[in-house]
């Protein structure tokens, strides 16, 4: 009767599943999470640590969770467990921007035009806030589902009182050290949302617009053209690419040290930048054209300095007069090098009209159409107004030539419309004032690391060229602009006492009492203008910016919370890489201007997620990535992994294909887990660990020492918050040196040696420790399946009293952690030194073995007899361990080395029999009582008392 020997092998047992079900399980684990308090639980033994403070900014309430808050939100945790599982005290509180006009334009959209005019601003309140909240739970448990820890339970809202008064006490502060003014100046308007926009709330887009070329008349011929012999009227030939805007024309600016000529084509003498000549005429398609000249027959030049003060007629309103002046806004690249300026659509000619002294003319509504001040062209649209004032100039013969030019043009980042330029009584946070740009450049260059270290560059250049900020806002829902104006005198009236009222008022009520009460309800009495005594106030009608309000959190979570556990100021902010603009510079010009610190001590920005293909992703295209639909098929720890797998620091891609890989990944770090708990299941590492070094096998030593290694590498990776090393060191090595070396080469040992061999246990020794590393180390990325592989530890281990319920309890690994411990340096070094040749040798073994399996000299590597030439060089390595080593790590019958010049290897098939029950080619019958196997295998079969079918029992 044959033997059947399986029964007799140690083959894995685990109930670890191969199929992990992540969709249907992972729930359960939350669930599971949500009972034990596990992010209580990691913070209670934490306490003592060092705390660790990444502080959330806040997304909009407004919509499910998309792929891009997935990615962020992921990143986060994977900071937060990785300094947790190290010990760090880490309260996380997560948070929502509540405020604001898309939530407002939702509502809006909702009630319909009919309902929204009839609508109060206290009820218009209460449906925004409860828009908000309805969104804040949608996403917070999409952000749960993810198995992101966190307080979730006790967020922060920016509707809520506490931190709506939060934005008072920045306010005062700022306000009080003039670096807080209302002023008049052109700032990005959007016509559709009726309300200012911050250089935070603007995207760029592609735009058509109309290019033209107007001749503006002077008033008197420049003498130095009139010399010359210029005779007639004299022209400045403007360039504008914004013809609504001639309405507000002031003044012509000229490059100060551009040489400008007078140009003489169509009957026409008009001054422009002589570099832009032909550029001009090839445009307004001149056949024929001349300079004017002096006596010597060269073109008679000026600098555009010399044309200051001399003065023309206004294009559309021809009661006025405008000056020419100079800039250093204007530039030679297109145009004439003469730019029509209107002090009151934009900021260089704003600034350059402070200078001069130019009027400012606004006539443009809020609704976008411009007013009577326009002439004939009043109660028009602003796009509407263009081809109807191109056609007026042509009509009067001031147009020269017209084109159309595609540019990046501003646009609201809401609606996303163009904006336009408009000049209006806004409040603004001065950048120059009380040396917050300065102070803020000076904490981007010396007090905050940048993670990567480049982006310092990019929100340097931002602060250093920015405008003064515009805080204020035209709408309805939101934190209002703290301060009142005197009924009598229109005088603003702002103290430290109403500050302090507003401040307790909200605290008290929130920002809505600001609308329903009456300011003689809670500022103290004998407030009154300091300008003409007047008693009665009226409140500030504008809102902050919501980059202000979600800019203040520094104050109202970290500073209001530190009883929680919070301090200010954070150890991270970590946003996409547009918070550069957003929520990172607005963070920080609140701290400078309010406590001359920033609020981070470190700054990290992750990318924008693409398609597959790198482009955007949009509703329009159908290229979108829902998060919910990943879990739904594959599981938060496929999303997790995909996270881990990229380098967040740069735009990523994601799709279908992207995610199969990862799953593919997960397979492998899954099996991987589960071969090694299987191989785990009788193992109690106080029974069996093998506690002397020199009683493991070679390669146990080598495994020993590249696991340390490892961890070396992957510690060093989460401190540089690199988290695709960390995904790459990890699966290289389970894939490579653990999957298809060591855990290969030991596979005989763990599954044919008696149970209580020393060489088994040496094996499973190595084993343990290597699952005690990677469940530590992928905790903070793969957190349901580690918490579920910590579940499945061999029994003896599980059960046992004492032992922490959940991985994300247990701590990080450490050197004094390895049993048994480790070879000093020296040692490891020799170790690591042999091992790299050796398993140089073994890719040559390998290499030579698949030829012979391709020419059918053997079926089995273990049929093989090997013959490896190699130079002295690698033989003084090798030669320092027994052949049984490379017979094990080779998985061959033989092995014998030679000396050579070069590197190679020669296999031969085995002339030794396969043994039935190891299934190694060795001499068989070394055991008398069992004759049918080779000699290990029958020295097993006697240690487990094994009768063989047929004998003598």
């Amino acid at each position: 009767m044959a033997n059947s020997y399986k029964e007799t092998m140690n083959l894995p047992k685990t109930d670890f599943a191969m199929r992990a079900n992540l969709p249907e399980n992972e729930p359960k684990r939350l669930a599971k999470w949500e009972e034990e308090r596990i992010y209580e639980r990691v913070l209670e033994k934490n306490k003592d640590g060092k705390p660790f403070i990444l502080h959330d900014g806040p997304p909009y309430a407004n919509g499910p969770i998309h792929i891009g808050h997935a990615f962020n939100k992921i990143l986060k945790d994977f900071v937060n467990k990785s300094h947790a599982q190290r010990g760090f005290f880490t309260p996380y509180v997560p948070g929502w921007d509540c405020h604001g006009q898309p939530i407002e334009h939702m509502v809006e959209k909702t009630l319909g035009p009919e309902k929204m005019a009839k609508i109060d601003q206290p009820t218009l309140r209460r449906l925004c806030r409860e828009w908000a909240e309805k969104y804040v739970d949608v996403q917070r448990e999409g952000f749960k589902r993810l198995g992101v820890n966190g307080d979730w339970e006790h967020p922060y809202l920016t509707f809520t009182p506490n931190y709506e008064a939060g934005n008072v006490e920045v306010f005062k502060k700022m306000y009080l050290d003039g670096s807080v003014y209302r002023g008049r100046k052109p700032i990005h308007w959007c016509k559709r949302c009726h309300t200012a926009l911050a250089e935070a709330e603007i995207e760029y887009s592609d735009e058509t617009s109309p290019s033209i070329f107007v001749k503006f008349k002077m008033d008197l011929m420049p003498g130095m053209f009139e010399a010359a012999g210029a005779v007639g009227d004299a022209y400045v030939l403007i360039w504008t690419t914004t013809p609504w805007t001639l309405p507000a024309n002031t003044a012509v600016s000229l490059a100060p040290d551009a040489d400008y000529v007078m140009v003489v084509a169509d009957g026409s003498n008009m001054i422009m930048a002589r570099e832009l000549v032909e550029q001009v005429a090839e445009i307004a398609g001149w056949e024929s054209y001349d300079l004017v000249r002096g006596a010597d027959g060269e073109p008679v030049a000026l600098k555009g300095r010399e044309f200051t003060g001399l003065t023309y007629t206004c294009p559309i309103r021809q009661d006025l007069k405008g000056t020419v002046i100079y800039g250093d806004h204007v530039t030679l690249e297109s145009g004439t090098g003469a730019v029509h300026t209107a002090p009151g659509h934009g900021q260089d000619d704003y600034l350059v009209a402070l200078e001069f002294d130019v009027p400012l003319l606004m006539p443009v509504d809020d609704n976008g159409v411009l007013t009577d001040e326009a002439g004939p062209f009043a109660g028009l649209d602003v796009d509407e107004a263009n081809p109807v004032i191109i056609e007026w100039l042509r009509e009067r013969g001031t147009l020269v030539a017209e084109k159309k030019i595609l540019h990046s043009y501003p646009h609201c980042w809401r609606c996303h419309e163009p904006v336009i330029f408009r000049a209006t009584d806004q409040w603004f946070v001065s950048m120059d004032k009380n040396s917050l740009r300065e102070d803020a450049l000076d904490a981007i260059d010396h007090k905050v690391e940048w993670i990567p270290a480049w982006a310092k560059n990019r929100i340097g250049s931002m602060v250093a060229d920015r405008p003064d900020w515009c805080i204020s806002r035209q709408r309805s829902w939101g934190v209002p602009i703290p301060v009142f104006k005197c009924a009598k005198c229109g005088n603003t009236v702002a103290t430290a006492e109403t500050f302090d009222a507003v401040i307790d008022l909200f605290y008290r009520e929130g920002a809505d009492a600001w609308f329903t009460h009456d300011p003689s309800d809670y500022l103290p009495r004998g407030v009154k203008c300091e300008t003409c005594g007047c008693t009665e106030l009226v409140p500030e009608k504008d809102i902050l910016d919501v980059w202000w309000e979600s800019g203040v959190s520094h104050t109202s979570v970290l500073k209001h919370r530190e009883a929680e556990g919070l301090r200010f100021p954070a150890d991270m902010y970590l946003e996409g890489s547009d918070q550069h603009r957003g929520w990172f510079q607005s963070s920080l010009l609140t701290s400078m201007g309010a406590y001359g610190v920033p609020p981070y001590k470190s700054v990290m920005h992750c990318g924008f997620t693409m398609d597959a293909e790198g482009k955007k992703m949009s509703k329009s295209a159908g290229n979108g990535v829902d998060p919910a639909d990943v879990m739904a098929k594959s599981g938060a720890d496929v999303l997790r992994l995909w996270v881990a797998s990229v380098d967040y620091s740069q735009d990523v891609n994601i799709g279908d294909e992207i995610l199969e890989r990862t799953s593919e990944a997960y397979r492998r770090i899954r099996n991987t887990m589960r071969f090694l708990l299987g191989s785990l299941s009788d193992f109690d590492d106080l029974k069996h660990t093998v506690t002397d070094w020199n009683a493991l096998e070679p390669v146990d030593q080598w495994a020993m020492v590249r696991l340390w290694h490892l961890l070396v590498d992957v510690e060093r990776a989460y401190d540089e918050y690199k988290f695709h090393v960390v995904y790459r060191a990890v699966y290289d090595y389970i894939v490579g040196d653990l999957s298809a070396v060591y855990m290969d080469a030991t596979k005989d040992r763990v599954y044919s040696e008696a149970p209580d061999s020393p060489r088994r246990r040496a094996a499973q020794t190595v084993l343990m420790n290597i699952v005690e590393v990677l469940v530590r180390v992928l905790a903070p990325v793969l957190s349901f399946t580690t918490d579920e592989v910590w579940e499945h530890y061999p029994e003896a281990i599980r059960s046992r009293e004492g032992r922490p319920g959940n991985v994300q309890l247990a701590g990080w690994p450490e050197k004094s952690d390895f049993a048994p411990s480790l070879p000093d340096d020296a040692d490891a070094e020799r170790i690591t030194e042999d091992f790299g040749i050796i398993l140089g040798v073994r890719e040559i073994v390998t290499k030579a073995l698949e030829d012979a399996r391709g020419q059918k000299v053997v079926n089995k590597s273990q049929e093989a007899d090997v013959t490896v030439t190699a130079p002295r060089s690698v033989l003084d390595h090798v030669e320092r361990y027994d052949a049984a080593v490379f017979e094990e790590l080779f998985i061959v019958a033989s092995v014998s080395f030679v000396e050579g010049e070069e590197l190679s290897a020669e296999v031969r098939k085995t002339t030794a029999e396969k043994c039935p029950r190891c299934w190694n080619y060795r001499a068989l019958g070394g055991n008398p009582s069992h004759p049918d196997v080779c000699e290990r295998c029958g020295d097993v079969l006697d240690a487990i008392g094994y009768e063989e079918a047929g004998s003598d029992a």
